[in-house]
Formats: structure tokens, sequence, C-alpha cells
């Protein structure tokens, strides 16, 4: 087992007390990691206040230092991918796209143009919006996409001038150690600093006072843990919570063309994105041949050690989440729902659970009503249009959404009428730097990415001064 540590103020700290790393392909630990304290969450607030009363000074070397890690991320995208993989679950190449694709956010935020806003500028005065750091950030990331989520966390927070002590799950902490211990040897001592521990870690450092804004991805319930944190000194957050994604595949749609995006938009690593298709929608008159489709993709796809290159679907990542899966599965079948494919564990020590498909469901059972995030999706037929948009409507989430139709306009129309933070036309989960990604209704609070994401991690100025 490899010796990981986390990183406070540019030093690597071990502990006497080790957490294991379980490997959910074989459901068993395959490394440790450090054991965080309190004390540790105090040292690490200390040294990121402490360095950012410099790293907020220069634009200029900000830039520099994160164009720098995503070389360096780059250069080391096989080494974390493997780690990953084990940590994950998923195959080891959606483990490299997830690497390869941190070091794109590094790089998008290095050359981000910031145009100066200026409102009025005449003879008589200046008066202009100046975008200031905060200070200490907490980044707080999940197990399903670890190295990505931090990426989108530490590079919009850097180049605005803050300072970060990110703390990853406990499921997945191997890699975020890594990129910090990676990142050390390019960021002065105290701008990163990497916790690793239990939940109780997290509360620690999201309450702490010298923590002005926590980005948070998560689960709903922990989000509203999140928010009473930062109440009592009115903490900045930005939340990216849960989704229960519809995909609305309308009447016109050609099935042979869209089974590929619909299965895939649902299974991507083993359903575990917050954003996957997580209720599926489909007009009475293609509603056979897509389901057909789906049913033939689940049944050939292979699931897999996220080591074995045949692997295209890994095991979900851990036990807990496994049992909700099948639980929400289960209470499916005694609510009328038909199994069309899986629908039972895979033998094995793993936390295999093969892509399920479930007929005959709609609003009011689990599967439908809640996040099941993971390898298990209901198939709801419909015959009115407004009816299937009502239903996708219903519910408190609302992080994305989906149309499919062989009419692009046609659905560019009627994906606006999705209550969904985003809304995409044939495709689905098609994320970029460049673009605001966040949440409606209780899916989140603020956004990520882009210049929004930037404006995240900034108190706004405004600077008015008199001429004459």
């Amino acid at each position: 087992m490899s010796a990981y540590a986390m990183l406070i103020n540019g030093r690597s700290v071990t502990t006497p007390e080790q957490d294991d790393v379980i490997n959910p392909a074989h459901g068993e630990p395959f490394a440790t990691c450090p054991r965080g304290t309190r004390a540790h969450v105090d040292e690490a607030v200390a040294a990121a206040a402490d360095a950012y009363k410099t790293w907020k000074k220069d634009e200029a070397f900000r830039r520099a230092k994160l164009s720098e890690c995503a070389t360096a991320i780059q250069r080391r995208v096989q080494e974390i991918a493997s780690v990953l993989s084990q940590e994950q679950g998923k195959p080891l190449t959606a483990a490299m796209a997830e690497t390869f694709g941190a070091s794109m956010w590094f790089d998008y935020y290095a050359n981000l143009k910031l145009e100066p806003e200026v409102l009025q500028d005449d003879a008589e005065k200046r008066i202009e919006v100046v975008r200031k750091p905060l200070g200490v950030v907490a980044a707080i990331t999940p197990w399903n996409f670890p190295v990505i989520l931090l990426a989108w966390k530490l590079a919009p927070s850097w180049l605005a001038g803050n300072t970060v002590v990110a703390k990853p799950s406990p499921y997945t902490p191997l890699t975020s150690l890594m990129v910090a211990d990676i990142l050390k040897e390019i960021v002065p001592p105290g701008v990163l600093n990497v916790l690793s521990g239990g939940n109780e870690l997290g509360a620690h450092l999201a309450s702490h006072p010298g923590v002005r804004k926590i980005s948070f991805t998560g689960s709903v319930a922990t989000g509203k843990k999140i928010m009473g944190y930062a109440v009592d000194d009115l903490k900045r957050v930005t939340l990216e919570l849960g989704g229960n994604d519809p995909a609305i595949v309308l009447d016109d749609v050609d099935p042979s063309a869209v089974a590929d995006g619909l299965f895939w938009g649902a299974f991507q690593n083993s359903g575990q994105v917050c954003t996957a298709i997580k209720r599926l929608y489909v007009h009475e008159k293609v509603y056979e041949p897509i389901l057909r489709g789906l049913v033939e993709r689940a049944k050939k796809v292979r699931v897999g050690d996220g080591a074995d290159p045949e692997t295209q679907l890994g095991p979900i990542n851990n036990k807990m989440q496994l049992e909700r899966v099948m639980g929400l599965v289960d209470d499916a079948k005694k609510n009328g729902g038909t199994i069309q494919a899986g629908g039972t564990r895979l033998e094995g020590s793993g936390y295999f659970y093969p892509p399920t498909l479930v007929t005959d469901v709609g609003a009011g059972v689990r599967l439908v009503d809640e996040e099941q995030f993971g390898t298990a999706l209901p198939i709801i037929r419909y015959s009115k249009l407004d009816d299937a948009l009502e239903q996708a409507n219903r519910t408190h989430y609302g992080l994305g959404g989906s149309v499919w139709s062989g009419n692009v306009e046609r659905g560019t129309q009627v994906v606006r009428e999705l209550e969904s933070g985003t809304g995409w036309v044939n495709q689905h989960m098609d994320v970029t730097p460049f673009a605001p990604f966040g949440g409606a209704k209780s899916s989140g609070i603020g956004y990520e990415n882009g210049r929004w994401g930037y404006e995240a991690f900034t108190e706004l100025q405004v600077v008015n001064t008199k001429k004459t």
C-alpha cells in the first residue's frame, strides 16, 4: 500500500490514525489515508489565511501558476487515473478522461479574459465594478468525480485570489491527496491545503470562522447542513446538489439514432452522475423500439473491474449506495414495476449492479420520485407532451434535463419548459468549462464554471470616483 499524506501549509502531514480506502470492485481495502482532526482544520485555515495576504495581490502570477498546474496534472494523468479507478471504481479510460478534464479546467481559467466593468467614465466621474477575492475558501468534493470537481473549485477560486482548504469524500480521498502532492511544488505554501478524514471534518471546516466561502458538491441533505454552518457569519456558498434529471423523448425521433445517447446519458459512470438521466419519459409512438434498444444495450454492456480494459461500467462506489439502489429497485417491483433488464446484484465481493431498466412505474414510486444515483432507470410511457412535462417538473430537483426530437427547433422550444439549470437537446450531460453549471429549486444555489464560476468566488465592490 502506498503512503498518502495531507497537505497543510506546503508540508506533507500524516497521522498515526489511518482510514481504510476500499476498492469497490473488490469490496476490500487497498490503501489507507490519514485521519485528519479538528486541529488540522484549524492549522490549515490559519495557513490559508496567511497565504492569502500575498497570493491575492498578483493576478499575472496566479494565472502563470494555474497554467503550470494544468501542465503538471496532464503529465501525471496515467498515475492519477490508476488510483482514481481503484478508489472510485470507474474504468481506467474514464478515469483518464476525468483527470485530463481537470487539466483542461486549470488551463481554461489560466486564460479566461476578464473585461473591466465600467458603468460610467466621463468628465464628471468614473464608476467601476471591481471583483475582489473573498479570502479562505472551503472546497468540499464528492466521491463520483473527485479529481475534476476539485479542479472546478480550485481553478476559479485561485484566479480570483482566494486560498483553499479542500476536503474530499472519505470514500475517494487518495486522488485529491495525490493532486495536492503534485501542486504543492507549484503554488506557494498555504494556497492549497487538502485534508482527509470523516464527514465531521467537513462540518468543522464549513463552520470555521476563518472560512469566508464554502463551495460544496453533494447531496441535498448535506447541502442544507452546509447552509446552516454558513449562517452565523454569513459565509458565501455555492451548492451543487443532487438531481433527478428527466429526459423526454418526443414522437418524432428515430429510435435507433437516439438509443446510444439515452443509454449512456443514464448509465455513464454507472449512473453516479448528478446530471445523469434518472427518469425517462418516452412517447407511446416510439416507446417499444426505444425500450428494445435500451434493453439490448443493457444486456451487452461489460460490467467489471475498472482495471480490466474490456470494462465499460464499473461498480457502485460504496456499499451504502449499492444497498440504496437495490432497495429502490426492490420497492419498484413491489409497486408493480417490471424488470426489463438487470435487477439482481452480480455475484462476488465487489459492489456490482448491472444496468437495470424498470417499466410500469410512475409518480409515487420511490425509483421515480427519488434520486437513485446508480445503475437503475425507470422508463415511463406517455401520450400527451403536456403530461410528460408536468411529470418531469413535478420534483423538488432541478439540475438538468433533456428533450430528444427529430426536429431541433421543436426540441429547443420544449426544453425551455423544463425547470432545470441546464436543458439539453438530443444529448445529455454535455458540460464545458465555459458554460455556467448550477441547479434550479433544491438542486443548488449559485453557479460553477465560466465567468459565472469565477464571479462566485469574488466580492463585488463599486469604486465611484469623482473627477471634478
